[in-house]
């Protein structure tokens, strides 16, 4: 049959066990085999003479077999086969004495104990490679990898004596030194499972290459599957080496395979890029990684296929971001409404604010969508760069949605925004509070404006206003009495619409009405704005409010619902160091708010080891002092309740998600279900590979359980918030809390992004050694909002001078989030800094790196942008168009806005 990358391994595997072992891993079809890496490469088995041995460290030699028999177990049952070999002519030209060795091989099939037998026969050349021991005072090497060389290729006169001709034997190697050179090679290690090893995927992969060449025969079945290093007998009868293929180094000098190889896998790159930097041919990398002659080799195609990934992954971004404006868009160049809204401001913008909301002003008078990635620090004033925004899409007579990723924020913006509406009437009508007393970019404040703007008769907006959590649908009468927002300058109103799930259906028709009317206004949502029965004919701005929450396909409906393209404004407060976001959002144009705003105090942060009680004690005592002095304190917990096995955040923003590390300092994205379930060993006990369990995570019903108990908080009211708590409950409990009525709340991530309450001045976090530092940065991030002295709490029961330890010594050291975002990147990698929707972690990108590797993406964005002012549709580079067109179908969670 004919071989292809896109041929299923199932299709040219016999062994039906082998191919879900790779399925498992990924491994569907033969591309899939050659773009599965080795994570290294080992290094060469050195040649030495068995009188050269030396115990317990691998070597390679050539011998002759003295003699072989097989012996039944009967106790074990199967079969045992001793071979002895002697090493006679390769010793004399190591210049020692020959010596001779036995091979033992263990076996319950008879079918590979007779192959053996057939391979070991009297006389026949061997090359092996195994360790060596000792047993009953003979050198032993049990189960070693073997391969056969062809008669009269001995190393001093051409022939051994005593060799049988088996003609149907097909031999591994033409002589005795390509053997050597065969199998003392590196060899490359890859991720295996406990279904399969890294020699058997070594195997498969090496063979799907020599398939692919023309020069192979089908793939293994079930027989001597008990010895990975072993060679295999074929189904066919034919004999191929356990990663021994292609037979040895003169095949590949030759070309033998790499010809082939090149006509069944076409090079991708140009070839002016591949040349002036040095590259391999696609098939040479594949072939150089998979079955590499040297360490030089691998690291070489590595590097090539590296820059093959940086290469398309660009010229697919700048792609993207071309096709873009070949859309057509709202043009909104109504800024009167906005220039209002920022004159009434009861602080002055910072130089970063003004320059952002410019930028984006430009982009969203033009005819074609805007695309910006607004990244800032937590409290930087990204909500009043949004908000600026959506009234030049209001002010020019369209509408506007902010998506955020839970209702709690989305209640919160709501308020916020309608608190800065108002601002604007306070101004207009002379009632303009003084603003000296005001504190730039607090809610608290700017809902404190929006008191004295309102009218004295308007309960119901003062109520809004007042209480934003408890009446979040509610608008002041002002807003209820303004249907449409025009674009001249006398607009004074534009209606903010609030839309979750969670609300009413009375309320929810009405919102989805009026959004479905056209009419100018801006629409704050959560996941209800991806539903079908959302409508926004006239839509012109989409702001979405930490982007990585939300999945592309998500995004996707927005900008699809109607025939124009509405412009995009996503918000990030995940710090993301410059540049990962050029490569992972390099679609977009990219803006930066690293001003904080005047009046802010540092938060000073503690790493507390849990098992010192008297500092525990401490902590508790200082927290009771805020609370007596009428600030609040959060309580992070990652878990729900340690007794239910089906815990875990329900909350569909994701935000429960907590980055676990294990003990092998690994890091993985999973829920807290998935966390605790893992953890829930003493830390005495060992899992299956021998590490220590860690203990168990901590719950919010044990923290708030044991927290109530303390002297430190008699009389203390406590709240508890997760992800399961229903709508009317979290509106509640957020509002007592930011009331005083319960000033410790205890509560998963679930606070991670944007809730908001000044008066909080402490945090502390459980189990904080097992999140990443990002997630860390945002979650202290909740404190310190309101202008007084904050504190950050640590909670680690990590060991000493650990990696653990040194995660939270970064988090302890600084404030500055790029700093902060760089290390987290350095200590667990893109994939789980940026989410899995833009991490390249379900993506085709399997080798590059965004740190490491900077200048290899800015090189490969470089000669990508070249090529494609030449060729903008890639006409005279098929191959590339074809694998641009692969990686964007295949990659819509990487192109973030495509």
């Amino acid at each position: 049959m004919s071989i292809t990358l896109n041929t299923t391994m199932s299709s040219i595997m016999t062994n039906k066990r082998r191919v879900g072992a790779l399925k498992s891993l990924g491994v569907v079809t033969v591309g899939d085999a050659l773009t599965y890496y080795p994570f290294r490469v080992a290094d060469p088995v050195p040649l030495r003479a068995l009188r050269e041995a030396r115990i317990g460290e691998r070597m390679a030699f050539s011998a002759s077999v003295r003699g072989m028999r097989v012996v039944p177990m009967n106790v074990r049952r199967g079969y045992r086969l001793e071979a002895v070999v002697d090493d006679g002519d390769f010793a004399v030209s190591r210049h020692v004495a020959g010596a001779a060795a036995r091979l033992v091989f263990f076996s319950y099939k008879k079918q590979y104990v007779d192959w053996l037998s057939m391979r070991l026969r009297s006389g026949a050349i061997v090359v092996i490679a195994g360790e060596p021991s000792e047993f009953n005072g003979q050198l032993q090497f049990t189960h070693p990898e073997i391969m056969t060389v062809a008669p009269g290729s001995g190393p001093a006169d051409g022939e051994y004596s005593g060799v049988v001709q088996m003609s149907a034997l097909k031999y591994d190697a033409d002589t005795v030194e390509a053997g050597l050179r065969r199998i003392s090679r590196p060899r490359p290690v890859y991720h295996a499972s406990s279904r399969i090893s890294s020699e058997h995927i070594h195997e498969s992969i090496v063979q799907c290459i020599e398939l692919l060449a023309g020069t192979g025969q089908d793939l293994p079945g079930d027989a001597a599957t008990e010895a990975p290093q072993t060679m295999k007998p074929m189904e066919d009868g034919g004999i191929s080496g356990a990663g021994t293929a292609p037979a040895d180094a003169e095949s590949r000098s030759g070309n033998a395979v790499a010809v082939g190889l090149a006509r069944a896998i076409p090079d991708v790159l140009p070839e002016s890029v591949r040349e002036s930097n040095h590259l391999l041919h696609r098939a040479e990398a594949f072939l150089a990684i998979h079955d590499p002659l040297s360490t030089a080799d691998f690291k070489r195609a590595i590097g090539t296929m590296r820059y093959e990934e940086a290469f398309v992954s660009q010229t697919a971004l700048l792609q993207s971001r071309s096709n873009v404006r070949k859309d057509a868009a709202l043009p909104c160049a109504g800024v009167a409404l906005r220039d209002r809204f920022i004159e009434s401001l009861p602080f002055p913008l910072t130089g970063g604010q003004r320059e952002v909301i410019d930028d984006i002003g430009v982009d969203m008078a033009r005819e074609y969508p805007m695309q910006r990635l607004l990244q800032g620090e937590v409290g930087s004033g990204k909500t009043v760069v949004a908000v600026a925004a959506m009234l030049q899409a209001a002010g020019s007579g369209h509408q506007a949605v902010l998506v955020a990723p839970t209702q709690v924020l989305a209640e919160q913006h709501h308020a916020t925004i309608s608190a800065m509406l108002c601002a604007i009437d306070s101004v207009e009508t002379g009632d303009d509070p003084s603003r000296d007393a005001l504190s730039p970019n607090d809610p608290a404040d700017l809902i404190k404006a929006a008191e004295s703007a309102a009218d004295d008769g308007d309960a119901k907006g003062r109520a809004a206003v007042k209480h934003p959590v408890k009446h979040s649908g509610a608008r002041s009468g002002k807003q209820d009495g303004a249907a449409h927002a025009q674009s001249d300058a006398n607009t004074r109103h534009v209606p903010v619409i609030l839309l979750t799930g969670g609300m009413k259906l009375a309320a929810r028709r009405r919102a989805l009405a009026l959004a479905a009317s056209g009419d100018p206004c801006i629409i704050v949502a959560t996941h209800a704005a991806f539903s079908k029965t959302f409508q926004a004919p006239n839509l012109a701005l989409v702001v979405i409010d930490e982007q990585h929450r939300f999945g592309v396909e998500q995004r996707e409906s927005l900008r699809t619902k109607n025939d124009v393209v509405p412009h995009l404004l996503v918000m990030t407060a995940t710090p993301i160091p410059r540049t990962a976001a050029m490569t992972w959002f390099g679609d977009l144009d990219i803006s930066w708010l690293t001003e904080l705003p005047g009046g802010r105090k540092p938060i000073r942060t503690f790493i507390v080891p849990e098992d010192d009680g008297r500092m525990m004690g401490s902590m508790f005592a200082h927290i009771r002092g805020r609370i007596d002095a009428g600030e609040r304190a959060y309580v992070v917990c990652p878990r729900i309740d340690a007794d239910d096995e089906s815990d875990g955040d329900d909350d569909t923003s994701g935000a429960s998600q907590i980055g676990v590390y294990d003990d092998s300092d690994t890091y993985r994205r999973e829920s807290a279900t998935a966390a605790a379930n893992t953890t829930t060993s003493a830390p005495s006990q060992e899992d299956g590979d021998g590490a220590p369990s860690r203990p168990p995570l901590h719950s919010v019903a044990e923290i708030e359980r044991r927290l109530s108990s303390l002297p430190q908080f008699r009389g203390i009211r406590f709240a508890t918030l997760t992800g399961r708590d229903d709508d009317a409950t979290k509106q509640q409990v957020m509002a007592d809390f930011a009331d005083g009525a319960t000033p410790v709340l205890v509560a998963t991530t679930v606070i991670e992004v944007g809730v908001d309450v000044p008066q909080a001045s402490c945090i502390v976090i459980f189990d904080a050694d097992r999140y990443g530092l990002s997630q860390l940065h945002q979650l202290r991030g909740r404190v310190g909002r309101g202008g007084t002295d904050s504190w950050a709490f640590l909670i680690s029961r990590a060991e000493d001078g650990g990696p653990a330890q040194q995660r939270l010594q970064v988090i302890q050291g600084t404030l500055d989030g790029a700093q902060i975002a760089q290390a987290d990147l350095e200590f667990r990698g893109a994939g789980d800094v940026l989410g899995d929707a833009q991490s390249g972690g379900k993506s085709g990108l399997k080798l590059l790196r965004v740190v490491k590797d900077a200048k290899i993406i800015a090189d490969a964005r470089e000669r990508a942008g070249r090529l494609l002012a030449d060729d903008p549709d890639l006409s005279g580079e098929v191959e590339l168009a074809g694998a641009v067109l692969d990686f964007t179908r295949g990659n819509e969670t990487f192109l973030t806005s495509s």
